[in-house]
């Protein structure tokens, strides 16, 4: 039964992987001028993306480093 699997799948498997290889010429053309638009999109939506990634970085860092509200509270209220 196992044989008869194997012989069955290797032929379907070794058919299918030949067909990867029909369309040789879109490696050697370079692509048109609507991949380079894609491509272009596709970084123009990281960029927009990362723009507001940065700023709650920013953010974040700030109020790592920035001292605690406990702190501020404590030294208004020993001040009066």
């Amino acid at each position: 039964m196992k044989t008869r699997i194997v012989n069955f799948l290797i032929p379907l498997l070794g058919g299918s992987a030949t067909s990867a290889f029909a369309a040789d010429s879109a490696l050697t053309d370079g692509g048109g001028l609507l991949i380079w638009f894609f491509i272009g999109f596709g970084a123009l939506v990281l960029m927009v993306q990362a723009v507001p990634a940065l700023v709650m970085l920013y953010s974040m860092i700030k109020a790592l480093f920035s001292p605690s509200e406990e702190a501020k509270t404590a030294t208004v209220a020993g001040n009066k």
